[in-house]
Formats: structure tokens, C-alpha cells, sequence
């Protein structure tokens, strides 16, 4: 069987290691956080404050920590901003009080920025085209395999006691950084394979002239609004009071979804990178508003779990192009450009969960889901219109000449 690392840069494997670390530790404090936070006898609102907070930090920092990376590197900024978050998941956890718990979950998320947005631009970066859609498929399945087995520890951790998610989130977080700080250097650190020197850069201005930047953005946001959205706001409840199942249900859901979107990653990955970007995009998003529709037309829980299979192979396909689309067009350095696509998606986790939520409060859920799939239908439509930017034979012209060439 062929390794998934095959004729990827090192940088690459020891990327996915310290992020699977990451992976695993938030999967393992994320559901014990909302019950810590109620533990305090503070309301929902409170607690949703809470879980939000994390991602706003997180939203309002990138270009703070795209800047750190041009300046800094790679391998600097992702071990300090895993650090970071480290040392402050751990004061969560000894939090005594509502507001401290509040204070020192907002600060994780500038951490998370800084080691997100360098994790993006190692690989965008140091991968070629004819890679880097497969090198974004190894990079998503650690991050999808960490998701799923740490809620199941974070499960049994807090039965010992609801801290102790944080004692061992902390934990997996100082291992990620001392992997990152010890291993994660090298010749492709820091330039772009095919292309220019480090010297140059890819300006905010001049990322935005290029039409499949513009693109890019727009479809993680819906991406982002659209999954992420329904998953953290109103699915689990329209399970459970609509189609009149359990939460088991509601997890078998999730976990199918993520089985499938496992299974494709490798092969996604693949076919973006032989067959182009826009392919990749078309399929992808093209399944996901079919899961989309699907769901807002359930019935019965067989027809949920139906449709969560249909939005994990959608995810596959649709997951690793994006970032892939940014690496391609990108030349030097261009920490600010990754986090600005770091914070479309961002924004759209963001703004998804309270479209969906206030739609469902004030029509019904399914009203939700099928203004959903209209909005997500806006992707589909962006995906076909993307002008290729897989250009392995004659990579130079995508960073001489970006707005001839791409817009």
C-alpha cells in the first residue's frame, strides 16, 4: 500500500503529527466545556459566550498572526501559538469563576490563529501543484481522526471530573509544540516549491485582483456557515424533537459523515491534484447542497443518517480545495493572505449558527435548511466559474504574471 507521504516534503509529516495532537486534545476538551461553564450556575446565552468567544479571538487575530509568520516563519509562530493556547487551556481549567473561565478561553484564540494560519502556509507553501491537494487530504484526515476519538476520552475524563478535559487538552498541546519547535524545519520552510524566492510576497491587495482567491473565500465561508452552522446549532435538536429519535442518533450522524469523508479524503486529494481544482470544487459542492436538500426533506432518522453520509463525501471533495486554490495562487511569503481565507471560514462558523438558529426560531427547521442549501447554492455555481490554477509544467507564470494568468 502506497504511504500517504509519498513524495511529500518532511515538513509535511511532521505537520500532521503535532496537528493530530491538536486534533485529539480538542476533541477531548470541546465537550466538556459547555458543562464546566454550567457548573458556574451561568445561562446558555452565557455558555454559547463561552464556546464563541474562542472563534471570535480567533477571527480577529489572523492577520496579527499572518503578519507574525511572514516575519517570524513557520515553524516560531505554529509552536508558540500551540504554547499559547497550551498554557491558557490549562488556567481554564483551574478557573474558579465564570469570567476567568471566560478570559482564558478568548486568549487561547489568538494561539489558535497563530498555529492555524502557519499550518496553512507550510503547506500551501512547501508543496507543489501537482501535491498539494493530496498533502491538504493527509493534513484534514489527522485532524478528521483526532476529531473523532477525542470526544470518546474527553467523555470518560470528565466523569473523573469535568477539569480534567483541560489538565489533558494542555498536555496533548506541549507535545504538539515540542514536536513542531524540534522537527518542523527544513529546506521547503519558508519559500514556495516551483516559485519565487522568500523575498517576495503575495500582498492582501493582490490576492484579491486574482478571481480564484476572490472565489476561494466565498466558498469556505458558505462551506463553513453551511456545515459547521447546522452541526453546532440546530441539527442535533431537529433530530431529537422533529424526526423524534435520540442523541445517539444525532452521533451516529456525525461519525458516519466523518467515515465517509475519511474514506475520500486520499482520493479527493488525488483528483484535485490530477484533474484540476475546479472538478474537485464542482463535485464537492455539488454533493454537499444534494446532503443539504436531503436533509431539509427528512422524515425519518434513516433519512438524516442518509443525508450526513451524502454531506462527509461532499466534505472530501470540497475540503481540501480551497486551501488548495490559495496555495496555488499565492507566490513567497503570504502569511496575511492565508489568514484572510482562514478568516472567511472562520466567519463563516461564526455568522452560520446564528443565520440557521434565528431562521429555525422564527419559521422551522426546515425553512432553515432550505435557505441553507439556497445560500450553498451560491458555491456550486462559484466552483464552476473557477479559472484553474494546477499549473505543475509551468508554475513561474502563476507568480510572474497572477492577474494575466488567473483573473
Amino acid at each position: 500500500m502506497q504511504s500517504p507521504f509519498k513524495d511529500l516534503p518532511r515538513e509535511v509529516s511532521i505537520l500532521v503529527a503535532a496537528s493530530f495532537f491538536v486534533a485529539v486534545g480538542f476533541g477531548i476538551v470541546l465537550p466538556a466545556i459547555p458543562v464546566f461553564a454550567k457548573s458556574f450556575g451561568v445561562s446558555n446565552t452565557a455558555i454559547g459566550l463561552v464556546v464563541s468567544s474562542f472563534a471570535i479571538v480567533r477571527f480577529a487575530s489572523g492577520l496579527i498572526s499572518g503578519k507574525l509568520v511572514d516575519l517570524f516563519g513557520e515553524r516560531i509562530v505554529f509552536s508558540s501559538g500551540v504554547v499559547m493556547v497550551s498554557v491558557f487551556t490549562f488556567l481554564a481549567g483551574l478557573s474558579n469563576s465564570y469570567h476567568q473561565l471566560l478570559i482564558f478561553r478568548s486568549a487561547g484564540g489568538l494561539g489558535s490563529s497563530m498555529f492555524s494560519v502557519a499550518a496553512g502556509s507550510v503547506i500551501m507553501r512547501s508543496v507543489d501543484d501537482e501535491h498539494r491537494g493530496r498533502a491538504q487530504s493527509v493534513y484534514n484526515g489527522a485532524f478528521l481522526l483526532g476529531g473523532i476519538s477525542g470526544p470518546a476520552i474527553g467523555g470518560l475524563l470528565s466523569t473523573i471530573s469535568l477539569r480534567a478535559p483541560f489538565f489533558s487538552y494542555s498536555v496533548m498541546l506541549l507535545a504538539s509544540g515540542t514536536v513542531a519547535f524540534l522537527f518542523l524545519k527544513g529546506e521547503h520552510i519558508g519559500k514556495k516549491v516551483k516559485g519565487l524566492q522568500a523575498t517576495n510576497h503575495t500582498t492582501i491587495r493582490e490576492a484579491f485582483a486574482m478571481k480564484p482567491y476572490r472565489i476561494a473565500l466565498v466558498i469556505a465561508f458558505l462551506a463553513n456557515w453551511v456545515i459547521f452552522g447546522m452541526r453546532s446549532s440546530i441539527l442535533p435538536i431537529f433530530v431529537t424533537q422533529e424526526l423524534h429519535s435520540t442523541t445517539a442518533v444525532v452521533g451516529f450522524g456525525f461519525t458516519i459523515s466523518a467515515i465517509f469523508q475519511g474514506l475520500l479524503l486520499m482520493r479527493a486529494g488525488r483528483l484535485s491534484d490530477q484533474q484540476g481544482r475546479r472538478l474537485a470544487s464542482v463535485i464537492g459542492s455539488s454533493v454537499i447542497l444534494f446532503g443539504v436538500i436531503v436533509l431539509s426533506l427528512a422524515v425519518h432518522p434513516w433519512m438524516y443518517l442518509a443525508a450526513m453520509a451524502i454531506i462527509g463525501i461532499g466534505g472530501a471533495y470540497l475540503s481540501t480545495t480551497p486551501a488548495s486554490i490559495v496555495g496555488d495562487v499565492i507566490h513567497g511569503k503570504g502569511g496575511q493572505v492565508i489568514a484572510v481565507f482562514q478568516m472567511a471560514g472562520d466567519a463563516g462558523m461564526m455568522v452560520g449558527p446564528i443565520i440557521i438558529g434565528w431562521l429555525s426560531d422564527l419559521y422551522s427547521y426546515r425553512t432553515a435548511f432550505a435557505v441553507s442549501a439556497v445560500a450553498f447554492s451560491i458555491a456550486v455555481i462559484l466552483s464552476t466559474q473557477i479559472p484553474e490554477t494546477r499549473k505543475t509544467e509551468e508554475p513561474q507564470d502563476i507568480n510572474l504574471r497572477p492577474f494575466e494568468q488567473l483573473d
